[in-house]
């Protein structure tokens, strides 16, 4: 991928990122994998995020993505979190719990692409949607 620019930056800001629901439960199957997808992809397209590579597996989530250097990391995981959190309840209200309204836990992993290359975290997630696609013969592909 290329540098991008903005009126006075060329750029090339890309993160590996990882996040899990809430302890780790197995709630990213059927419809409710498909609708995360699509609701990631709407909440990066917001942003002026671009997804790189990604896939959504039962228990936590991968995505490679590209975000401009005038956003922190920080503020969009949470954005991201919070904000899918509230359009997944409004798909899914029974997903919610009365006394604990988080979907996502708290943390996340990143790392930045650099010191790895592209192709290794693409193939990462390649082997992770593979590994997936024996389970399941949906697909969670981005």
């Amino acid at each position: 991928m290329d540098k991008k620019s903005l009126s006075h930056t060329a750029w090339k800001c890309q993160y590996h990122i990882v996040f899990i629901p809430k302890y780790r439960k197995k709630r990213l199957y059927g419809q409710v994998r498909a609708d995360v997808r699509e609701i990631i992809r709407t909440l990066c397209g917001y942003k002026g995020v671009e997804i790189i590579d990604g896939a959504v597996c039962p228990d936590h989530v991968h995505l490679c993505v590209s975000i401009p250097p005038k956003m922190s990391i920080s503020t969009f995981m949470g954005d991201l979190k919070w904000k899918s959190t509230l359009m997944i309840y409004d798909r899914y209200p029974n997903l919610q719990s009365k006394w604990n309204k988080a979907f996502w836990a708290r943390g996340y992993y990143v790392a930045t692409i650099g010191n790895v290359t592209e192709e290794a975290i693409k193939k990462y997630i390649r082997e992770q949607r593979e590994e997936l696609r024996k389970e399941d013969s949906e697909g969670a592909a981005f």
